[in-house]
């Protein structure tokens, strides 16, 4: 039974307890060595100390910079990429059905590649080489 479990004998013993005088065998110094900043009572240090040296916290630049908390992240979706599908009509979850799209994020339309086929697209954004890209091609991209 659990309650009945207990180590085996010889596997334990009790802490040493130090500086309590030299027959106790840890007298003196304590086991802390002779001198020094970890010799004395009270050693315990702040936080992030490192010996005197400017710490790191310091060290690192004061002011954090800017992280726009109205940031809208979209998911790209290169032509070449728009290229391996059907000619026809796609919004952002008939991309997502292709596998085109992964995410559920708004889908920007970007220009790296080219387009051959007749697309129209309706997405969340556009840039201006895509636009004119699938427009040249004879398609039409419209946003939501």
């Amino acid at each position: 039974m659990l309650h009945t479990l207990k180590p085996y004998s010889g596997s334990t013993h009790r802490k040493k307890r130090v500086a309590r005088g030299n027959a106790a065998g840890g007298g003196t110094t304590g086991g802390r060595g002779t001198k020094g900043q970890q010799s004395r009572a009270g050693k315990g240090r702040r936080l992030g100390f490192e010996g005197g040296q400017t710490p790191l916290i310091r060290r690192q630049p004061k002011l954090g910079g800017f992280l726009n908390p109205n940031r809208i992240e979209c998911e790209p979706l290169n032509l070449d990429v728009l290229e391996t599908l059907e000619a026809g009509s796609y919004d952002a979850s008939s991309l997502k059905r292709a596998k085109v799209v992964k995410t559920n994020k708004p889908v920007k339309l970007l220009g790296r590649g080219k387009v051959t086929k007749k697309f129209a697209l309706t997405v969340h954004a556009v840039s201006k080489s895509a636009k004119t890209a699938i427009e040249s091609a004879g398609g039409s991209v419209t946003l939501v």
